[in-house]
């Protein structure tokens, strides 16, 4: 009996999760690009840390949403070919990483700076600062509802949501550092506010990062129990054995799996074949899977294999 190999179609590129939120993530881009010019422009003229970290933030933010843009089309349209099978959806993934790294950089350079001017806070005046993080604010809750349905679809477009949502955070934070400082005249508001605001992120930038290298490692999908699609393979009819089994994640929203099916004696191929996809699909929402259903006796080849 030959072995009979099954899979379904590698997806098309524009089924990358991503793919379909272009139009949110430009608004997003353009929107943050403005908003970072003249929070840059102000708060230098000010001496706004708090202003100053809430720029930095929207150049990751910027950056970021670009990156994802790019990434997006070259998975769009860099499909498979014999050299790159699975075609460059791997960019999105790479890209979030990148966003995580970039957050990080900027959380660290805003709490060296506001420990360095906790000593001698300068003198930031207040009203500047309000209206421009009431600017800020605007915009960035704008691009939070735009990405918000994306960031629990897209690894990638989640990179995006959280900068954004770090950023409205930052822009509620130097709107009550503007409102202190013009009321009160309290000056450590605005390093205090520029540290929060660089903390506030840490831990949902390491959410990112390790989602990101889970899928760069190849590990299952967090999503995916992969002992017990091992013992739902085992229970279908004709199946005697599951070898081989891998399951992970080629880019967002795109789950992958292989496995050595082992069948008994008299079993059909092709039936033991079409149950397995169809549980893969239907119980775990694995669409490509590629399937070898072996007799027993060439089974004994993949013991021998040391990996």
């Amino acid at each position: 009996m030959g072995h009979g190999h099954g899979h379904g179609h590698l997806p098309s590129p524009n089924a990358s999760a991503s793919g379909r939120y272009v139009v949110s993530l430009a608004i997003a881009l353009a929107l943050g690009a403005v908003v970072m010019v003249v929070e840059f422009g102000v708060g230098i003229a000010t001496s706004s840390l708090a202003l100053l970290s809430d720029a930095a933030h929207m150049f990751t933010d910027v950056l970021g949403i670009g990156m994802a843009l790019v990434a997006i089309q070259l998975g769009r349209r860099s499909g498979p070919t014999f050299t790159r099978t699975f075609g460059m959806y791997r960019a999105e993934v790479l890209a979030a990483l990148a966003n995580a790294l970039l957050l990080f950089s900027v959380a660290g350079y805003v709490v060296y700076e506001a420990i360095d001017r906790i000593t001698d806070p300068p003198e930031v005046p207040g009203l500047p600062v309000l209206l421009v993080a009431t600017v800020g604010l605007v915009a960035n809750v704008i691009a939070f509802l735009l990405l918000r349905r994306g960031a629990q679809e897209s690894l990638n477009v989640r990179g995006a949501y959280l900068e954004v949502l770090a950023d409205l955070v930052g822009s509620v934070g130097v709107l009550v550092s503007g409102a202190l400082t013009l009321t009160t005249g309290w000056r450590y508001a605005d390093p205090i506010i520029g540290v929060a605001i660089g903390l506030f992120v840490l831990p949902r930038t390491v959410v990112l990062a390790r989602r990101a290298l889970r899928i760069l490692f190849q590990h299952a999908p967090h999503t995916i129990d992969v002992e017990a699609l091992n013992r739902d393979l085992h229970d279908l009819p004709g199946v005697a054995d599951v070898h081989d089994l891998h399951v992970w994640t080629l880019t967002s929203g795109m789950e992958v799996a292989s496995a050595h099916l082992t069948i008994d004696v008299g079993a059909e191929p092709a039936d033991v074949l079409a149950s397995a996809q169809h549980l893969l699909s239907t119980r775990y929402a694995i669409e490509h899977a590629t399937l070898q259903v072996e007799p027993k006796e060439s089974a004994r080849r993949c013991a021998q294999l040391h990996w």
